[in-house]
Formats: structure tokens, C-alpha cells, sequence
């Protein structure tokens, strides 16, 4: 491509989690690999699952992993509005990597959302005007026709920028033909001219059997099928709202291999309210061997090796789950039995003695778990940095997104610079702190780190020596890739994206409601 703005394509979905960011991974994945120079986009992303961009901007982690399919680096511009859910009702508003208040759902859809277009659509054509293609994701369903009117991501963003959509559905939940049909007829005219088709995901079984149904689909609206991706498990990047570990069937698939040890290693993650980064442990479910699950009940600690106690984007709330679930008596049994511990972030401050917070909870000074001696105040501005230091002899990268600022006052530095000054975290006994995410991805941390729990528990578990996290994300992006350019008619994808929707697309009544 030369000149003028590069090409474009809006993937939506008849749901959420239809398979939007998993398709649009692909879509990048296959595009690079083609030599196209291609970006990831969402508007508007609603997750507690995010990540800190080189220049210091915080964006959805899904993102920044589309960013890594199109072998770029991350910014702010991919993801120009981020929503991290701070309770039923409201959301801490991220705008263009920077936090700018708290927000009620009705206060954001009722006028502060329109405002952004112009935000997001600008930063849309900076793009656009760097890269051949972006490939945008939408979020939800494009015919949410209660949010239509201050819609930024779906048909609002499409609509904006003339980009082509192509609506992906995931047939192994039953009903697609009437979700691919419902979504264009719910839509108006001028946003059904952009529906150019559709992609049928998670398809089990013979294709020769979908397609009279296929047929009859164009027959009825005038749209053609794309593609029709097959069922295949662990293909979820990073998440934006479960609670699968992306890459734990990736790896049961992909190593056949037993454990390298005589014995495994049980890691309990607590399942905390407003869970967030809970990505950080599928570094630890990559390691073979290595048994991760989600737990809510103090019983499930009790044969677990390791208790995690990961990030939350409410400190105060997770720490009182943990009391009332009888959680927290059963971590402080295990700190003074000196069996480990590991607190990430949100999990380090409840490790601590107390937490001073004006910000998220508003309750002022509450009492923490006393595991640790740490003194958490949280401040009005977030720390958003990517740092790198040392731990258990080994480099380690991370990144920080809090509020909280702890002051150590004992035991001994978790991450220092190599040269004996601290830089974050604590430990004591067995039992480890840190503001850091993404630590447990550096792969000789991980392992010298996973050697001391085994240790300490008791266990005869060995870290494969080989095991690198960095090449089994790109195996998986790869495989992304692979989807698309095997099961996808990708001459006609390019042509959508290169040229638009195709015109003439008939309406199909009764369209969106007046």
C-alpha cells in the first residue's frame, strides 16, 4: 500500500467471547507473516487483565498480545480507552495508558463515552497512517441497540473510520445461524452497508455438513462466510475477563512429556474478587509438572505446595474475602508452618501488617494478614513502570500497575539490582512479596524460584531446563496464524481489508429500532 491511510477491518462478534481476540490475533499473525506491517486496535477495552507499555501506558493485556502477533511493540494508541471494573457499578476510566477518575456505568454511557470518538477515531487514523492494515476488535455484540446511540468500539468506531466488519461466532455454543442473522437485522441500514460477513469459529466435526446451512445464510442476508475455524484447545491469548490459563492447554497439548522430577508441584491460586493480571501464574502452568488451579475454599490449600495470592483491583475487598471465606486463617497456618507463600501486587499489600487506602475502598487504615513486615499506603497517582532487576541470582523483567506504596520495614529484599539495593518486594521464611508482575515469565527466575518451593515443600520436582515461555507464546501465536491462513478464505480477507465492504449488501429488515 502507498498513500493515504492503510487498510482496515473491524472484527465483532454475535457475543462476548465469541473468539474476537483470538481471530484478530490470527489475522495479524497471518498478515505479518505475509510481510504486511500490521497493528492491533480496540477502542474500548472493559478488563482487569492489563499491561504497561514501554513509554509507560497502561493497556489491555489481550492488546498486548495482538501486539506481539504483529511483532511490534505495544502502545497506548492500540488501546486509547481501558475500563477496569472497580465493583458492579463503576469502573476506573484509563484513557490513552493514564487513569482519569472513577466512573458509575450510567455516568460513562450517559455522555462521557460519546465524548472519546474523536479520541479513539484520531488515534485510530495515527495509526492507520503508520501501518499497511489494522485489524480492530470490537467488544460484546455490535447489536447491543440499548448502547448503539454512544457506541465507540463496535459500529460507532466502523462507522467512523468506514471500516468493514466481519462478525465471528462461536458455533460450539449452539445457535450461530440465528445469532450471524439477528446481529445484521438488528442493526440500521447505514451499519449494516459496513457487515460485509461472517466466521464461523470453534467448529467441531465434517464442514461438508455446515455448509447447506452456509448456503442458505448468504441466501438470506446477501453475506458470505469467511471462514470456518475449527475447535482447537488452548488458542485463548491473554484474558480479558475469565478465568481459563491461557496457555495451560497450549502447553498439555504441545509437551507429551512427564514431569522431569519423581514428583509434581500443586500451586493453589485464591480466587480473589476483582481478580486482575491473574495471567501472571500461566508462567507457572507452562513449567511441565507444574499443577495450577483456582481455589475459594480454605480446604483446597491444604495439599497445595504453593498458595499464590494474586493482583486485585480491590485490595481491601479481596482481603476481607479471604477473612470471611476462611481463606486467611488458613494462609497464616501455613506461614507459620513456613510452607510458601506468594503474594503478587494486591497479594503482597493483604501479605502486609496494614494497608492505609483513601483511594479504592475509602476505609482508611485496615488491618493486613501481619505475614509480612510491610506498610501499604495506597496513592492517588499509579505507578506504571516496567522495571528490571535480580532475584534468587537470575534477571528478572516485570511491570507494575498500583496504587499502593509499601514501606518495608524487615526481612530481605525480593527483587534488588544486583548490586545489594532493594527494589521491591519482601520475603521471609517462605513466604515472598512483590508489586512486580509477569516475574514468573523470566524463565531462569522461574525456575530457581520454583526449585525453593519444592524445596521447602518437600517435593522431588525438577524445572525442565528447556522450558522457555517467550517461544511457547509465539508457538501460540503461530498456531493463531495458522487458523486463519488454513481455514479462512484469506484472499478475500485481504480484499475486505484493502478495499472495504463490498458495496450493494442488502438490508434485512426489521433493522435497529427507532
Amino acid at each position: 500500500m502507498s498513500g493515504g491511510p492503510g487498510g482496515g477491518l473491524l472484527v465483532a462478534g454475535t457475543t462476548s467471547d465469541a473468539g474476537k481476540s483470538v481471530v484478530t490475533a490470527g489475522i495479524c499473525r497471518w498478515l505479518v507473516r505475509q510481510g504486511v506491517k500490521v497493528a492491533p486496535f480496540k477502542a474500548q477495552n472493559m478488563s482487569l487483565n492489563s499491561f504497561v507499555t514501554r513509554e509507560g501506558a497502561e493497556i489491555g493485556r489481550a492488546q498486548a498480545m495482538q501486539a506481539q502477533a504483529c511483532r511490534v511493540e505495544p502502545t497506548a494508541l492500540m488501546n486509547p480507552v481501558l475500563l477496569k471494573p472497580g465493583g458492579e457499578q463503576s469502573s476506573q476510566v484509563v484513557l490513552l495508558g493514564k487513569p482519569v477518575g472513577e466512573m458509575s456505568a450510567r455516568g460513562y454511557h450517559g455522555g462521557r463515552q460519546q465524548r472519546l470518538l474523536g479520541t479513539v477515531l484520531d488515534c485510530l487514523a495515527e495509526l492507520r497512517g503508520t501501518y499497511d492494515a489494522v485489524i480492530c476488535e470490537g467488544a460484546g455484540s455490535p447489536a447491543e441497540i440499548n448502547l448503539r446511540r454512544t457506541d465507540i468500539v463496535n459500529m460507532g468506531i466502523a462507522r467512523g473510520a468506514r471500516l468493514p466488519v466481519l462478525v465471528v461466532g462461536d458455533i460450539d455454543r449452539g445457535g450461530v445461524f440465528a445469532s450471524f442473522f439477528g446481529t445484521v437485522a438488528l442493526l440500521s441500514p447505514e451499519d449494516q452497508e459496513l457487515v460485509a460477513g461472517f466466521l464461523v469459529n470453534k467448529f467441531r466435526g465434517d464442514v461438508s455438513l455446515l455448509e447447506p446451512g452456509l448456503d442458505m445464510l448468504h441466501g438470506l442476508t446477501g453475506r458470505r462466510t469467511y471462514g470456518v475455524l475449527p475447535f482447537r484447545h488452548g488458542l485463548g491469548i491473554d484474558e480479558e475477563d475469565g478465568l481459563r490459563v491461557s496457555l495451560r492447554g497450549t502447553v498439555r497439548e504441545s509437551n507429551t512429556a512427564p514431569p522431569v522430577g519423581e514428583d509434581v508441584l500443586r500451586v493453589a491460586v485464591c480466587a480473589v474478587p476483582l481478580m486482575s493480571n491473574f495471567t501472571d501464574v500461566d508462567a507457572l502452568a507452562a513449567e511441565p509438572g507444574v499443577v495450577v488451579r483456582f481455589v475459594d475454599r480454605p480446604e483446597e490449600l491444604a495439599d497445595a505446595d504453593l498458595v499464590v495470592i494474586p493482583g486485585t483491583r480491590g485490595t481491601v475487598r479481596a482481603l476481607e474475602w479471604l477473612r470471611e471465606r476462611g481463606l486467611a486463617e488458613a494462609v497464616l497456618r501455613r506461614v507459620a508452618e513456613q510452607r510458601p507463600v506468594l503474594g503478587i501486587c494486591g497479594g503482597f499489600q493483604i501479605l502486609g501488617e496494614h494497608i492505609e487506602d483513601e483511594v479504592e475502598s475509602r476505609l482508611g487504615r485496615v488491618e493486613g494478614l501481619g505475614a509480612l513486615p510491610v506498610r501499604v499506603r495506597f496513592a492517588r497517582e499509579k505507578t506504571l513502570t516496567r522495571p528490571v532487576g535480580e532475584a534468587l541470582g537470575e534477571r528478572v523483567e516485570g511491570y507494575e500497575i498500583h496504587h499502593g506504596v509499601a514501606d518495608v520495614t524487615g526481612g530481605e529484599p525480593f527483587l534488588s539490582d544486583g548490586r545489594g539495593q532493594a527494589l521491591d518486594g519482601c520475603r521471609v521464611g517462605q513466604t515472598w512479596g512483590t508489586h512486580w508482575h509477569g516475574s514468573l515469565e523470566s524463565d531462569g527466575f522461574r525456575r530457581a524460584f520454583l526449585r525453593e518451593v519444592a524445596a521447602a515443600a518437600g517435593r522431588r520436582f525438577v524445572p525442565a531446563a528447556d522450558t522457555s515461555f517467550a517461544a511457547l507464546r509465539e508457538e501460540q501465536l503461530d498456531r493463531l496464524g495458522d487458523l486463519i491462513e488454513q481455514h479462512a478464505d484469506t484472499d478475500a480477507l485481504w480484499r475486505l481489508i484493502e478495499s472495504g465492504a463490498p458495496q450493494g449488501l442488502p438490508f434485512i429488515p426489521p433493522g435497529a429500532p427507532a
